[in-house]
């Protein structure tokens, strides 16, 4: 099982919120406070019936999930959360409505039956998930778990990211047709969201730097509050003349183009031989999900970067860690980390669906196709974007004057020290502008005292809704009927020997609904009863 800080009181009441409760829950958190961590540990203990996605597709694998569009087969045009009529905009993308939302997924019966069993969805990087698109999960879960009054149709939902980072991306025409429903892009002005308010829970507790003093520069930075000496304290860090010398840096970009150059250079400058290792892609895994490089072109002495945790327990290297290429053949990689010579071993990334085998089985995970390489990459420079998540040491920033929203903080943040901060860009005021309505929304954070009490009531409440659910019959009887609908409807050859017993088996079973119906009312009776008494 996956092991955490037992110390991180926020952490721990954040997992037993999700582990024990049915509340939708937002978790945030600076970067290196273990958003992460959090979502391997849910995962490695939980008991609900669960899927993970994300709004990319490496972001999907980073997370063991699946991309939201792929899963709930989301339109790729903007989505109105109404009847309207059709509307087109650039390069024939078409507007999407309720209406014609549902008239274009094709689910299969074990889709429509993992979605009844659905018990804890998780939003990986949600803060670059657009209103409409959560809107549009939220009335496919109504839709095909057949409870239209209540949002996402029961499921559970919690949200993982930090808004202070990477934006969701809008294009003008389609916030042309947006901005006519939503105030914002951003997933909290999604309807639901104003329905059903997530508790709003931030991980305090920084892993990734121990610097006071950079931490609230940092923190200045990401709240658009920072001060003239901060600002000069960070400005100190440039030097645009700047060469790396003895020790590992990392440039950081804001083009893929600019980055690929910078590694491309790089790796001409160095002598010897060079080799290419190449990947293996089996079955079904898209392309722009690949995690490093299908051909990765290698000499001694290359800067690479790992891009997995190392499983071992010696930990002997994270993702983001630097490394040095010293040895080198046809087969075999050696790199040099941290003063030890490490003999690298390909990894391999899963492109997993979700199935439903019904029973115990439950929801599982079924490998459509996996890429496997060694896992590195080049790692004299990357883009501030792929750089989300990571930690270097020492890092240069060369972002020129194109720092978009939250660009500057994604940037700054991947560094352990000030120290190992170099600016090859001056940073100007301008730069650093945070959207005020994050800033608003960041004020919904519920302290840890009210969680405490939140937490304490909702444990009841999911406890009372558990016994509950054990006595609904409502989903037996409305599948007994809805076969002995379909029979006719759809002329099914049933034998008459399996007609006969529907026919006993369904007045049965509406009785026994109706004997349950009043058992679960009288439960209610008494839940309501305990409540007041605890209140009192």
């Amino acid at each position: 099982m996956f092991q955490t800080d037992s110390s991180n009181s926020i952490f721990q009441l954040a997992a037993e919120l999700v582990t024990n409760t049915s509340r939708h829950i937002f978790l945030t958190g600076k970067a290196g406070t273990g958003k992460t961590t959090f979502l391997k540990y849910i995962r490695g203990r939980l008991n609900k019936k669960t899927i993970v996605v994300a709004p990319t597709g490496v972001a999907a694998i980073n997370a063991g999930g699946v991309t939201m569009h792929s899963f709930f087969q989301l339109p790729f045009g903007p989505y109105v959360p109404r009847s309207i009529a059709p509307r087109f905009g650039e390069g024939g993308s078409d507007t999407t409505d309720k209406h014609s939302l549902f008239k274009n997924i094709r689910f299969n019966t074990e889709k429509r039956e993992l979605l009844q069993e659905l018990e804890l969805l998780i939003i990986d990087e949600v803060s670059m998930v657009r209103c409409d698109m959560l809107d549009a999960i939220d009335a496919i879960l109504r839709q095909f778990r057949k409870n239209p009054f209540v949002p996402f149709g029961g499921v559970q939902v919690l949200y993982i990211g930090d808004l202070f980072q990477l934006p969701p991306v809008v294009s003008d025409t389609e916030w042309d047709i947006l901005q006519e429903c939503y105030k914002s892009p951003f997933f909290f002005n999604a309807k639901i969201i104003e329905e059903a308010p997530p508790l709003y829970i931030e991980l305090k507790k920084i892993y990734r730097q121990n610097e006071q003093h950079f931490i609230d520069v940092l923190n200045a930075v990401r709240t658009n509050t920072l001060n003239a000496e901060q600002l000069q304290v960070l400005n100190d860090r440039f030097d645009p003349d700047f060469v790396p010398v003895d020790e590992k840096y990392i440039t950081l970009t804001t083009h893929n183009r600019r980055a690929d150059a910078i590694n491309r250079t790089e790796l001409s400058k160095l002598p010897g031989t060079e080799y290419v290792f190449k990947g293996e892609v089996k079955n079904e895994f898209s392309e722009k999900s690949f995690p490093t490089d299908i051909e990765l072109p290698l000499r001694v002495g290359a800067q690479v970067m790992f891009i997995k945790n190392d499983p071992s327990p010696e930990k002997r290297f994270y993702n983001g860690k630097l490394a040095t290429v010293t040895t080198i053949s046809d087969e075999e990689i050696v790199v040099m980390v941290d003063g030890n010579e490490l003999k690298l071993e390909k990894e391999t990334w899963k492109n997993i669906r979700y199935t439903y085998e019904g029973g115990d089985a439950g929801i599982q995970e079924e490998e459509l196709g996996s890429f496997t390489q060694f896992p590195i990459r080049h790692a004299w420079a990357i883009t501030i974007h792929k750089s989300q998540g990571l930690t270097f040491e020492r890092a240069i920033i060369d972002a020129g004057a194109s720092f978009a929203a939250g660009q500057v903080y994604v940037a700054l943040s991947r560094c352990t020290s000030l120290e190992g901060l170099v600016l090859y860009s001056f940073i100007n005021r301008s730069a650093i502008s945070t959207d005020n309505r994050v800033l608003e929304f960041a004020r919904k954070e519920v302290a840890a005292l009210e969680l405490e009490k939140v937490l304490e009531k909702e444990k009841l409440r999911y406890l009372f809704a558990q016994l509950n659910k054990a006595f609904d019959w409502q989903r037996i009887t409305v599948s007994i009927s809805e076969f002995t609908s379909n029979v006719p409807m759809k002329h099914l050859v049933v034998p008459a020997k399996t007609r006969e017993l529907i026919g006993m088996i369904l007045p049965k079973a509406k009785a026994q609904q109706l004997v349950a119906e009043k058992f679960r009312l009288q439960i209610e009776q008494l839940f309501d009863q305990f409540m007041e008494t605890r209140e009192t």
